[in-house]
């Protein structure tokens, strides 16, 4: 990399951070018709249209690297494994989703199962969503960013993005994550249609890709079986109780803004796809593929392509697209580790102390409750470093991005699905014993059945089925069965 390259990539850095910390005291004011806690975890709940549509997006889309990587290995397959089924998944929670999230007047999903299902339901679910929403695979490719724009080692790399992502949420919250997704949004389109482009001009269009990639790479499943592409479809199920979703759901404006900015997202996501999967199409056309860097394929590519200056512009794209990502999944993991598990302890341990002493003990040197908006941010904080270095640890141990989506996705979709989308429709929803029931049964069996094939020796899951299957079925089962014992009892 040349020194205007490293130099452009820098400056992106203190942009982001001075756009994210801009916004001085008037993050510790209420927000007009609002409260200080929803000034700090929901940015006021006032998310226009465009800011809503620019941060959902920039979020939702971190493993960039990851996509790369598929697409290298199988081709244009990759549109119908990451692209297609969270389509369909985003567009049901559009429509049945958005706009009853946006008026559930809630702070996070593991409040919402708490209000529906009980306290144990959601000290269940706030697990849950820390495990799925930390940053581990983000972390890993920012940590490979880094590593080839700067010749940083893997762990300094993944430590560096953990802490740029800390000091960005530290002192305004989702006000943070927003302002910094605003720029991040246009320039992660930029640069990969500035490499696109580049692509294009010296090589040609499809004809080039045709008689430069293997047939396999041009057909619907890339090789692979179909087992392995349905697995997907179930996975992006995920989306339904994507906690980015709801975060942005519940800090948006009206429930108008939700739904129209999730149909507005769908398309964008579709187009920025576009731009990565024939990316990739071109990476494994022009680099060689016994090198083993296939989840370097997009800065291999640009490297071989761009001149000095654009180099540095793409790579800002690809930071782009991961650091949103992690700003905004970091945020999560900590509001669900702080607030939601540490924050009802602390509940829990001032009921106890006040029984203990008596309701004469004078409180005015106690800490700030949990449920106060100092309390909230203090947990927050807490929640940033213990989420960060959880996160840390993950993508220093896993190494690939697609691994960890499969795994987590898999693990959070079957444990939260039924209960998490029953909860905002009363005639689905299930009693609080069946929620916790079917909560603490699913996520063992998805847990155990996901490890499986690290102790296998020939790689496959148990009995060789993906391990989402007989989770989520279980998942099913405990519904209709709590569903029918309702009935009953009626």
């Amino acid at each position: 990399m040349s020194l205007l390259d490293r130099l452009v990539i820098l400056a992106y850095l203190g942009a982001t951070l001075a756009l994210g910390l801009g916004l001085g005291a008037s993050w510790r004011r209420p927000a007009p018709g609002g409260n200080d806690r929803e000034s700090y975890l929901l940015a006021g709940r006032r998310l226009s249209l465009p800011a809503f549509v620019a941060a959902l997006v920039s979020s939702w889309y971190g493993g960039v690297l990851g996509v790369g990587e598929y697409t290298f290995s199988y081709g244009i397959s990759n549109w119908l494994v990451f692209g297609v089924p969270y389509y369909l998944a985003a567009l049901i929670f559009a429509l049945l989703l958005a706009g009853r999230a946006q008026r559930a007047r809630v702070l996070s999903l593991p409040e919402q199962l708490r209000q529906a299902y009980g306290s144990g339901a959601g000290a269940l679910a706030a697990g849950v969503v820390v495990a799925t929403t930390l940053p581990a695979a983000y972390l890993l490719t920012v940590g490979l960013l880094l590593g080839l724009a700067f010749d940083l080692p893997l762990w300094q790399g993944v430590l560096a993005g953990a802490l740029f992502a800390v000091v960005l949420n530290w002192a305004g919250g989702l006000h943070s994550v927003v302002r910094s997704n605003l720029l991040q949004f246009g320039l992660m389109y930029g640069g990969f249609a500035i490499l696109l482009g580049s692509l294009m001009l010296e090589h040609g269009g499809l004809g080039f890709l045709r008689a430069n990639l293997p047939a396999n790479h041009l057909t619907w499943s890339g090789g692979r079986p179909l087992q392995a592409i349905l697995v997907w479809y179930l996975i992006a199920l995920a989306t339904l109780v994507e906690p980015t979703f709801y975060l942005h759901c519940f800090a948006a404006k009206s429930p108008q803004v939700a739904r129209r900015g999730l149909l507005i997202s769908i398309v964008a996501w579709c187009g920025f796809d576009a731009l990565t999967t024939f990316s990739g199409l071109y990476a494994r056309a022009l680099l060689d593929p016994t090198l083993g860097l296939s989840a370097e394929a997009y800065p291999r590519l640009a490297a071989q392509t761009l001149p000095p200056g654009l180099l540095g512009l793409f790579y800002v794209a690809l930071f782009s697209t991961v650091l949103s990502t992690i700003d905004s999944y970091l945020f999560l993991s900590a509001t669900s580790l702080g607030p939601d598990l540490l924050g009802q302890l602390g509940d829990r341990w001032r009921r106890w102390r006040r029984t203990a002493a008596g309701p004469t003990t004078a409180s005015a040197t106690a800490p700030p409750s949990p449920a106060s908006g100092d309390g909230q941010r203090r947990l927050t904080r807490v929640g940033l470093l213990l989420s960060a270095g959880l996160a840390s640890g993950i993508a220093l141990v896993a190494r690939s991005v697609v691994d960890i989506w499969h795994d987590f996705g898999t693990i959070g979709t079957a444990t939260l699905l039924v209960p998490a989308v029953a909860s905002f429709f009363p005639r689905l929803r299930l009693s609080p014993r069946g929620a916790l029931l079917g909560m603490a049964l699913t996520l063992p069996v998805a847990l155990v059945w996901t490890l499986s094939r690290r102790f296998s020796t020939t790689g496959e899951h148990l009995l060789g089925v993906e391990p989402i299957f007989p989770a989520l079925g279980l998942g099913l089962l405990v519904w209709g069965i709590d569903r029918l014992r309702g009935r009953r009892t009626r």
